[in-house]
Formats: structure tokens, sequence, C-alpha cells
């Protein structure tokens, strides 16, 4: 159904920008937009509590270039140097990214030989709608 070679290939590409000296848990993420754009993120961290998970970075950059219409995001994470290793998205970023997506948006979780397919939904059940 989704050839995802591509994507994956992005999302290590960005794992290997990400700045994490803090954590040294790196983490890349490649939005696809309905459209077919595709959109990139890496986590950044600082000192302080203003760190940004890559998901968040790939959503803000699709939506400030006008994007609101999204199919899926491919997400790889762990450990800096290491391989992927099972990683979804924080609690922060599901609920931001719950303001933006139908139940029905895919998230792909890559890591090992194993790529792990989720609905929204059953990622984040209950969102905070005012």
């Amino acid at each position: 159904m989704f050839n995802l070679r591509d994507e994956i290939i992005l999302c290590q590409n960005m794992r290997e920008r990400a700045y994490s000296p803090y954590s040294n848990y790196t983490v890349g993420a490649t939005l696809v937009c309905k459209n077919g754009k595709m959109y990139l993120g890496c986590n950044i961290e600082n000192d302080g509590l203003q760190s940004i998970c890559a998901e968040r970075v790939a959503f803000l950059k699709a939506i400030s270039e006008g994007e609101s219409e999204f199919a899926y995001i491919v997400v790889m994470g762990g450990k800096k140097g290491e391989k992927a290793e099972k990683c979804t998205p924080c609690g922060y970023c599901r609920q931001f990214i719950s303001e933006f997506v139908g139940d029905d948006f895919k998230v792909f979780n890559v890591y090992d030989e194993n790529i792990d397919e989720y609905d929204f939904k059953d990622l984040f059940p209950f969102s905070f709608k005012l």
C-alpha cells in the first residue's frame, strides 16, 4: 500500500542533522502531504525547556508553507550513532498533531527491519479540544 523507501532515506538523513547535545537522542521525520509534497524535520535541543521534536519541525515547515492536508508521517529515532529503535511521537507532539489531522492520519515508525503503522486515533484516542 505505502512505498516508504524515499521517506525512510530522508528520515535517516534528518536523524543525522539532529541537534541533541544533551540527550544524544536523534529523531528524523518525513511528513507527507495529501498532494505528495514532503516536509522534513529533526529534533533540536537546547539547555532550556524550548527543545522541539522532529515531528513538530516538519509540521511547522509545512504549515508555514501553506499546507493543510496531511497523509502520513514517518518517524525514526534512537541514540546518536546507533540503530533506530521504536520511537513514536511524544505526548506533546500527539496533542499538537491532533490540531491538523484526522483519525485516519498514518504514523509510521521505522526501526531495525520493522515498520510499525498506526492510525492516529490509536496513538492518541483522546485529544484536548476547545
